[in-house]
């Protein structure tokens, strides 16, 4: 799909990888509506956007893990730009760390996963009487193989890859693309949370992270999304090196678990 005269939702775009998407599809001649449930983080990323892409992108504040909100949100782009071509699925939350308290996960489920649906229930009639659509999911490389430290983490993403996937399935012969966007460690508040967090197994599970592989700008990232957007590819893994670790997954599924856990007992040896 080219992008140029599209009217975009970018969640979770006050910032970090939502907010670089934002700014690529602007220069690419989308329409873009950068939604946050801080609006004052999604106002300064609008407020950074270059002067020749004035008036291409607006601002709101949102809680798109509530269904009113999101109808809302989607009126809002229509009106300011027109119908919704493309969604961006990006908002996120860390989740807490171990097993968590069921406050914990709801808030998590809610977040990583309830909102893309509650999106694509509110999007997808529509595409379907146009013709066309894109949704856009960002989940996370953990959803393909997992996130040492954080349970909830680990399982809504896996939900949210496939999530996604049914999407492709059910309406992927309907005009409706979808993607979904898998990366490792990401330069974002998300990524140092668990290390400025005082909590052993937080520090434990960000580490899991940078030193699987190259931590990426979220501009970096950004690129590979719009990339892969042009071809209108399935996976997007800003990270290559994930692929391998996907199919070592599949290929023997015993040996992954137990190299998982040797790499486990190594960052915890490295803690103390």
């Amino acid at each position: 799909m080219k992008v140029t005269g599209k009217t975009a939702i970018v969640t979770g775009g006050g910032g970090g990888i939502g907010g670089a998407i934002a700014l690529r599809l602007v220069r690419a001649g989308a329409r873009v509506v950068v939604a946050d449930l801080d609006a004052a983080a999604a106002e300064a990323v609008v407020d950074a956007m270059p002067a020749d892409c004035a008036g291409s992108a607006l601002a709101v504040g949102a809680d798109v893990s509530d269904a009113t909100e999101i109808s809302e949100l989607i009126e809002r782009a229509r009106d300011q730009f027109g119908p919704v071509d493309m969604f961006f699925a990006n908002a996120g939350v860390g989740g807490p760390v171990g097993l968590g308290t069921d406050p914990d996960w709801a808030t998590t489920i809610e977040v990583n996963v309830n909102a893309h649906v509650r999106a694509a229930r509110a999007l997808i009639p529509q595409w379907l009487e146009r013709g066309e659509g894109y949704f856009v999911s960002t989940a996370s490389a953990a959803g393909l193989l997992t996130q040492i430290g954080s349970a909830a983490y680990s399982v809504t993403k896996h939900a949210a890859v496939g999530f996604a996937e049914w999407l492709s399935v059910t309406y992927g012969d309907s005009g409706i693309r979808v993607s979904c966007l898998c990366p490792m460690g990401v330069e974002t508040k998300l990524l140092r949370a668990g290390q400025e967090s005082g909590d052993e197994l937080g520090a434990v599970a960000a580490r899991a992270v940078t030193s699987a592989g190259t931590v990426l700008s979220s501009d970096a990232v950004a690129a590979v999304v719009m990339e892969a957007i042009d071809e209108e590819r399935f996976l997007i893994l800003p990270h290559p090196e994930v692929l391998q670790m996907h199919r070592g997954k599949a290929a023997d599924h015993e040996r992954w678990l137990n190299g998982m856990r040797r790499y486990q007992a190594t960052l915890w040896r490295s803690a103390q």
